[in-house]
């Protein structure tokens, strides 16, 4: 991996971790990304919310920011002022609570796979835009990559950081970089160190 883990979000994937994943979290954090999204789609609100307080903690000693994906109620229960939504979530937001976004949270991390979801991000408060599909991946098999032209496309048109995501690695993130970014998201590689 790179050494420019500033410029690196992690996604979490329990499933990836051979051991412990609070304790690969531990691992993690000691190289210092610029941040973590906790992904894990699959637990119960009231499972994801028990897993987030033990990340917050751990993650708030080592002043890394984490993003909750998508649990806009436990982050507030939580206390956590960083979210990270879909495009599909953002849509189907009712326009009161998108609205408040920007009031209930410091900083909204969107995924998108356009310009036209960038504007909608943008217009919605968000501080950051996750741009993927850049390179093909292993867990979106047979999705080809947007490529470096569509980040450097992205970035000069879009007024908050944008962070490439799929297929990301080292060598790649430097190019992301190269191209507009201001840094990538990376899975494996984290999940797996």
């Amino acid at each position: 991996m790179c050494k420019c883990y500033e410029h690196a979000i992690v996604i979490t994937n329990r499933a990836l971790v051979n051991g412990d994943f609070l304790e690969q979290l531990q691992k993690v954090a000691q190289v210092h990304p610029h941040a973590l999204i906790l992904r894990e789609k699959d637990l119960s609100d009231m499972e994801y919310e028990k897993l987030a307080d033990k990340v917050l903690e751990l993650y708030g000693e080592a002043g890394i920011p984490v993003f909750l994906h998508s649990r806009m109620e436990s982050a507030e229960r939580l206390g956590c002022e960083n979210i990270h939504l879909s495009i599909p979530v953002l849509q189907d937001l009712p326009d009161v609570q998108r609205d408040v976004l920007t009031t209930n949270f410091k900083e909204i991390s969107v995924s998108c796979h356009s310009m036209e979801d960038v504007e909608l991000a943008v217009k919605s408060g968000a501080t950051q835009i996750v741009l993927g599909t850049i390179f093909e991946t292993e867990c979106k098999k047979g999705l080809k990559g947007r490529g470096l032209e569509f980040v450097r496309e992205i970035c000069a048109n879009c007024p908050v950081p944008v962070y490439a995501i799929g297929g990301i690695n080292e060598e790649r993130l430097l190019q992301v970089m190269e191209a507009g970014a201001a840094g990538g998201c990376m899975m494996s590689g984290f999940m797996r160190m």
